[in-house]
């Protein structure tokens, strides 16, 4: 059974930092594309960032210079490193696998970013 379980999220001031992380069980990473999304209140679902296991990283352009994905292949885990983070960054944070036609995400966590 595949489980994605993301930690991190919290409450910062805007321009701060927070490195989101997601633990994968039941699924191999590095052979299998990788994504983090968001939901920011009352929106929809989007995607932030993501990379395939030897591919090269794309980013959503809000979040272009300012996030970085990356994977630990030791640890079967994947990272968001968020730096000057803005108030519009709030929202649930998920992290998602793709591998043989199939989807897995996990839970969300939270981040909070004040003004």
């Amino acid at each position: 059974q595949v489980q994605l379980v993301e930690s991190g999220g919290g409450l910062v001031q805007a321009g701060g930092s927070l490195r989101l992380s997601c633990a994968a069980s039941g699924i191999v990473l590095s052979g299998s594309y990788m994504a983090w999304y968001r939901q920011p209140p009352g929106k929809v679902r989007e995607f932030v960032a993501g990379r395939t296991g030897d591919g090269s990283p794309n980013y959503a352009d809000s979040v272009n210079d300012r996030f970085t994905i990356s994977r630990d292949s030791a640890k079967n885990t994947v990272y968001l490193q968020m730096n000057n983070l803005k108030p519009q960054d709030t929202g649930a944070y998920y992290c998602s696998a793709v591998r043989s036609g199939s989807v897995y995400w996990g839970k969300g966590t939270l981040v909070t970013v004040s003004s």
